[in-house]
């Protein structure tokens, strides 16, 4: 099984579709955010931020696979996006199953001021909601709680990338094919 976990991450096509999977995944956020009116709140914004992340380690690792600095550099800004993502939306869970005055997120995001992006991608990363409110569910479950399970999901996925990487795997390279 690790074998071929260490051969997938080695493969272009496999770090093409953790990118595609993530611009999916951001693109739908923009979709319930201007297509259906759904006002994102302020962890929701962190939370587009750590599938930003994931889309960038997929093109770090598009870059070159097979370069072992590359694709550890690329699985370990994945892993580490996951684990932001899969700790800020528990957190969000938190805000939405017990509100209350003393258990509530901030109106305004806490980017670093060398990357505001609230200024500098108003449209994608202003918070304009509330972090308690359950504006849309989808199988009696809300949004923040499959956002867990994708997070969860991607997370395990680069625990077991991050594994395989030990895994040696004999290379059948032949001159002549």
């Amino acid at each position: 099984m690790l074998t071929f976990f260490k051969n997938l991450s080695m493969k272009r096509s496999a770090w093409l579709l953790l990118f595609i999977s993530a611009l999916a995944l951001e693109s739908t956020a923009l979709y319930f955010q201007h297509g259906m009116g759904l006002n994102p709140c302020v962890m929701c914004i962190y939370e587009r931020v750590a599938i930003v992340g994931i889309m960038f380690s997929g093109l770090v690792g598009i870059i070159a696979p097979k370069w072992l600095v590359l694709r550890i550099l690329a699985l370990l800004i994945g892993l580490g996006s996951a684990i932001k993502g899969l700790l800020l939306t528990i957190k969000h869970l938190d805000y939405q199953l017990n509100p209350g005055p003393w258990n509530q997120c901030a109106m305004i995001p806490d980017f670093p001021q060398t990357l505001p992006l609230d200024k500098w991608f108003p449209n994608v990363f202003m918070p304009s909601g509330s972090c308690s409110d359950i504006t849309w569910s989808f199988l009696g479950f809300s949004m923040v709680q499959w956002i867990i399970v994708i997070f969860a999901f991607y997370a395990l996925l680069f625990i077991i990338l991050c594994i395989s990487q030990f895994k040696k795997v004999k290379n059948n390279r032949m001159l002549f094919r």
